[in-house]
């Protein structure tokens, strides 16, 4: 905040014409810290650093705040705005300094909505997320009603609003919210209790009677989520159910060598879910009576059938295995597996979208890193590489290949999907080579795809053919709308490589992208999950002979709103980065930096303490 306050030169003459300005070294004077801190806390602001206040003339704070962007910016009102208008009210109403904080702030907050804009801000995507709330099942999970969809973007969005959340009742709201689909799917017969795997939808509204049909990209996504509700709740199903889609993953969904496909089809000798359901007479057969009959309980199966005279394994009437139980079921489950692949299969959809493979790519660099399963994240690299060596020409990114046929060129999904992935796996691997290409194709993006009066991007490239428009729809679909990923990587890329026109790409991809998305936010929740991470990014630096482990810290937690910078020396850092000359003088066995926005923590020395302060 420095480079845009005092040490801006038309800031600075607004400070010092109406303001006596004083600069307090916390480290120097942190008595004066905590007095100003403690005042801050009571005006119900969380507090941290810059620490921003506004005194009387006897040093009485009367009001304060943290960061202040030089000009209004999502929500928040620019600096100058701030000077002047509490200069005002201090001159003009000078009753209001002392009783009546709640009109200084609803000033403030109208100078930060210019007339004739749209603004959207944590305020806005808070109530968004607590209508979202209001429609969800709280005993089956998900929205109200059938079909249920596992709409895995408002999911997220639930989960956002839970860690933004300050109000421990609130959070724990949208946890609940999403922990209880997440749940009822892992039991439910959308979820394939024999080989893994979600289901598209549930035609029901208690997700027991799926549409067969399984998708990439609900599965990536879904992997996602359960490994932030495993790390939250430490419930050994989510945990399960992650490493079951895994193996289903690398069972029947590799093709080309490494590449994924893109779906299993619900129908196999023209009826749909004939591979996937049971009698019970044909567990008898594989199982004998008694293990068939432990696991006919176990998975509601009976004689006459859970949906129309077939059984559906699900086990949403018996809950939760417990690990003794599990231990039994494991090998029945196998022995029905085994059985299961000698029937007709379901068509595969064997062709390999750059994009969808980016979101699943994604998914195993993120959960693997949570779940300390280093083998996701190697199966997830080695996706990456078939794109990127197989799914190219000359760097651009294709769309589709299938037997040796590539479709190019690719759309701003691809891009949007893979760039996301080489993110994922270097925050994952530290690996330059990913932050490498994730540069290099966010150039082939903005070359081939950026419309330069909306600030968005369209899907199609300028030299992609002949169609009678261009599409640029910015509303999610069966997966998030490419514009949510450009602009969660734009704000990665900007923390990892110091750069901050990317930071200005994303604000302009926002400034055009949210005034229509405000007509209809409930089909934008993806690209309000970006704008949460554009927001509250934070970045952990680590450095020194223990780097490794405070990185190993680091990626256990979420990995919606950080990034990690593996800096051995300050040399790898930007210039102008904030940790710059703290990790200069960390010396040793090293340390770790949590950073937010211009301002980063002191030295953190043990990853107890690196956990805490991101929890902060």
């Amino acid at each position: 905040m420095a480079h845009e306050s005092f040490e801006d030169t038309a800031t600075a003459a607004v400070m010092n014409e109406l303001f006596v300005n004083i600069k307090v070294d916390r480290e120097e004077r942190p008595e004066v810290d905590e007095i100003y801190m403690t005042a801050l806390h009571h005006l119900g602001e969380q507090g941290g650093w810059p620490l921003t206040m506004f005194l009387d003339a006897d040093g009485k704070p009367f009001w304060g705040g943290t960061y202040f962007p030089k000009t209004a910016q999502y929500g928040r009102p620019g600096f100058t705005d701030v000077l002047r208008e509490l200069s005002r009210i201090y001159r003009e109403e000078p009753d209001k300094v002392g009783k009546n904080r709640d009109a200084l702030i609803a000033a403030l907050r109208q100078k930060a909505r210019p007339a004739g804009k749209v603004t959207i801000g944590i305020e806005e995507i808070d109530k968004l997320a607590g209508q979202f709330l209001n429609l969800f099942d709280m005993e089956k999970g998900g929205i109200r009603g059938a079909p249920k969809f596992p709409q895995s973007a408002v999911l997220e969005m639930l989960w956002r609003a839970g860690e933004r959340a300050k109000d421990r009742a609130a959070s724990e709201s949208f946890f609940h919210a999403v922990e209880v689909a997440l749940r009822n799917m892992c039991e439910g017969g959308i979820y394939d209790h024999l080989g893994g795997g979600f289901a598209r939808y549930s035609v029901d509204d208690r997700w027991l009677v799926p549409h067969f049909e399984k998708m990439l990209y609900d599965n990536a996504q879904l992997l996602e989520l359960l490994a932030l509700a495993w790390r939250k709740t430490g419930d050994d199903l989510f945990r399960r159910r992650a490493t079951e889609t895994v193996e289903w993953l690398k069972r029947e969904m590799i093709v080309e060598g490494c590449g994924f496909a893109s779906s299993l089809d619900a129908d196999s000798e023209g009826e749909e879910g004939k591979f996937y359901v049971w009698s019970l007479s044909e567990i008898e057969g594989v199982l004998g009576a008694e293990d068939a009959a432990f696991f006919a309980k176990a998975y509601d199966i009976t004689r006459g059938g859970n949906f129309e005279g077939h059984n559906i394994p699900n086990r949403l009437l018996s809950g939760s295995a417990s690990a003794e139980e599990d231990a039994r079921l494991a090998p029945l489950r196998q022995k029905l597996l085994e059985a299961r692949a000698k029937r007709i299969r379901p068509g595969l959809d064997d062709k390999v979208l750059a994009d969808w493979n980016g979101l699943m790519c994604a998914a195993l660099a993120n959960a693997g890193a949570m779940f300390n399963e280093p083998s996701w994240v190697a199966l997830g690299a080695k996706a990456f590489r078939f794109v990127s060596d197989s799914m190219t020409k000359s760097s651009r990114l294709g769309h589709s290949y299938r037997a040796g046929g590539l479709l190019f060129p690719g759309l701003s999904s691809d891009y949007g999907a893979m760039i996301r992935a080489a993110l994922a796996l270097h925050r994952a691997t530290g690996e330059g080579a990913y932050l490498d290409r994730a540069i290099e194709w966010e150039a082939l993006l903005e070359q081939h795809h950026a419309d330069p009066e909306s600030g968005g991007y369209f899907l199609t490239a300028d030299d992609g053919g002949e169609l009678i428009l261009r599409p640029n729809s910015t509303r999610d679909d069966a997966i998030p709308n490419p514009h949510a990923w450009i602009a969660q990587n734009l704000a990665r890329l900007a923390a990892l490589t110091g750069q901050y026109s990317y930071r200005e790409k994303a604000d302009r991809l926002f400034e055009g992208t949210l005034p229509l998305a405000a007509a209809n936010l409930f089909g934008h929740a993806a690209l309000l999950s970006a704008l949460d991470t554009r927001l509250r990014l934070t970045e952990i630096v680590v450095t020194g002979r223990r780097a490794e482990e405070f990185a190993k810290a680091a990626l256990a937690q979420s990995f919606l709103t950080s990034t990690l910078l593996r800096a051995p020396d300050e040399s790898l850092l930007a210039p102008n980065h904030p940790a710059r000359e703290k990790v200069a003088a960390a010396k040793g066995d090293g340390a770790a930096f949590v950073c937010r926005g211009e301002v980063c923590s002191l030295p953190i020395a043990d990853a107890a303490a690196l956990l805490k302060a991101l929890s902060a």
